[in-house]
């Protein structure tokens, strides 16, 4: 299971709310504790992107090891112990929280059996959200047998003021609020980099030059989540975009796109490009253009634009996630490209946006989902940089 686990939670296809996933005893197995359970969902996730090297971003409770006694198999405690030393398991006193945090801030879908109901106030997001969160199920087959983990859709509906109440009393202790008295956007803090005072701090280290860790609030502060310490604002947060390229269902490959950049997919670009031909088999890499797409990063939105002889089409992603009809891509205009909208540039070959939302595109979800503004559109004119042409 290690190799999709990420240590960074840009990183990440999926963020899994693991003290949840281990705890459910509905997915198999006796014991009170197992990560066997997050290995079904691993596999369940593979089957359901076809994406073998899907990663995840692990979050848990500190009481999850503090009851190691409740695992059925003492190699699963060690295990997991490994996983917090090395960073692939975020351990923090509240992992609900945690997760709505990076999950508000970023989009990431989440992989959870929990519906949040005492943190609607904090998180209002959450009311009638349809699309971001998955909910783990084991299915039996006709044949005997244990069965399987399927994901489905985890409809998180919408709780009154009433309910949302009853259990802010019962989790009074143990919720820490992630804005200020004002309910200051989360979107202004993920658009910033962080430091931290404290000079050998790994976690908020802006002279690493990798990513850096999303700040985790507290009473409105971004605090270092290692040292306890107010961080100091860096600057612009620098933004990343990750594309799959998927062949009849199965990705084959992925690309990082860092902010600013402008870069072609073809069958075969140059140097500067994404080249497919290795990828494809030759009847379909002779349906992609030498220059197909061009796929630009500015401004925390990622567009692309239809260079090719062949054509390109597009179907796009609704709020929840459902995809609509095929259409073509008009030719030499720039389109948004959001994550769950698909790009075919020749029958069976695929580009999917991947990862998590940047906040521009996070704002306009939102905005759109409390019904200020409608959502938004994706096409519109040519728009490109003046004095950058499409290399």
């Amino acid at each position: 299971m290690e190799k999709h686990l990420t240590a960074s939670a840009d990183r990440a296809d999926y963020l899994v709310d693991l003290s949840n996933i281990v705890r459910d005893t509905a997915l198999g197995g006796t014991a009170a504790r197992s990560l066997r359970r997050l290995e079904l969902v691993v596999k369940a996730l593979v089957t359901l992107t076809g994406d073998p090297g899907v990663t995840l971003y692990l979050v848990a409770d500190r009481s999850l090891l503090a009851g190691a006694r409740e695992f059925g198999d003492p190699e699963d405690v060690r295990l997991l112990r490994h996983w917090v030393a090395e960073g692939l398991v975020e351990e923090v006193g509240d992992a609900d929280e945690r997760v709505l945090e990076i999950a508000g801030m970023t989009g990431t879908r989440v992989v959870t059996g929990d519906h949040y109901a005492s943190y609607r106030d904090e998180h209002p997001w959450l009311q009638g959200n349809t699309w971001q969160f998955l909910k783990p199920e084991r299915r039996h087959g006709r044949l005997p047998g244990p069965g399987v983990v399927v994901l489905v859709p985890l409809d998180m509906g919408h709780r009154s003021a009433v309910e949302i109440s009853r259990r802010l009393e019962l989790d009074a202790l143990k919720k820490q609020g992630l804005l200020d008295a004002r309910r200051t956007p989360l979107a202004e803090v993920v658009r910033r980099s962080w430091s931290c005072p404290e000079r050998r701090c790994s976690l908020y280290d802006t002279r690493s030059g990798g990513r850096i860790l999303l700040p985790r609030m507290r009473r409105g502060v971004p605090t270092c989540e290692l040292h306890g310490t107010a961080l100091l604002e860096a600057g612009p947060r620098t933004g990343t975009a990750q594309l799959k390229a998927v062949l009849d269902g199965v990705c084959v490959a992925r690309y990082t796109l860092d902010e600013g950049s402008l870069t072609v997919v073809g069958r075969s670009p140059g140097t500067d490009g994404i080249a497919l031909h290795a990828l494809l088999p030759a009847e379909r890499a002779a349906r992609v253009s030498r220059r197909h797409l061009g796929v630009s990063v500015r401004q925390g939105t990622v567009r692309v634009e239809d260079v090719s002889s062949y054509g390109t089409r597009v179907r796009r992603a609704d709020r929840r996630g459902r995809l609509g009809l095929w259409q073509p891509l008009p030719p030499r205009t720039e389109q948004g490209f959001r994550p769950g909208d698909e790009l075919e540039l020749a029958p069976g070959v695929v580009l999917v946006r991947s990862g998590r939302l940047f906040p521009a595109e996070l704002s306009d979800v939102w905005r759109a989902a409390a019904g200020r503004t409608p959502p938004p559109t994706y096409a519109s004119g040519p728009t490109r940089v003046p004095g950058r042409p499409l290399p």
